[in-house]
């Protein structure tokens, strides 16, 4: 009987630790999102640990402008945000990866496909909700935002 409690204990405290382990420090629930952005094809491609969620379009950096190529990871978010240099241009659920770019949603939901933003990556705000929610839920530090040719 001893050894059927010892072992019972053993499980439970595994089970505990597992379970616990599955949530970073600030709570968040570990998993990897991952944000592939393809300039080219104008399109966002969402993965929840490998798992396809979303396929979106966006608009990048029209002629004249640059969006950042690489791999990042999401610096600071804002579910409400002007632009400080273009108009005080709203930028709703703002995730921003590279110095002042981010990816938010747009008002200008009919560029969205082709290259018209001055390099931040834009989105239908619905679509801008879906991923600040997805990156809010498992984490910055869980979460990839890459930009391709």
């Amino acid at each position: 009987m001893l050894l059927f409690r010892r072992l019972l204990a053993a499980t439970a405290i595994v089970f505990l630790l597992v379970f616990v382990g599955s949530f970073s420090d600030n709570g968040a629930q570990a998993a990897q999102v991952t944000a592939t952005i393809s300039l080219k094809d104008q399109r966002m491609k969402v993965t929840v640990n490998g798992w396809k969620r979303y396929s979106w379009k966006v608009s990048t950096a029209r002629r004249g402008y640059r969006t950042p190529q690489g791999s990042f990871r999401p610096t600071r978010m804002y579910e409400r945000y002007y632009s400080k240099k273009y108009h005080h241009s709203p930028m709703p659920y703002s995730v921003f990866f590279y110095h002042g770019f981010a990816i938010h949603g747009t008002n200008a939901v009919r560029h969205l496909g082709s290259p018209a933003s001055h390099g931040c990556v834009r989105l239908h705000p619905d679509n801008a909700r879906k991923l600040f929610e997805l990156v809010k839920k498992y984490g910055k530090a869980n979460t990839q935002i890459i930009v391709t040719r």
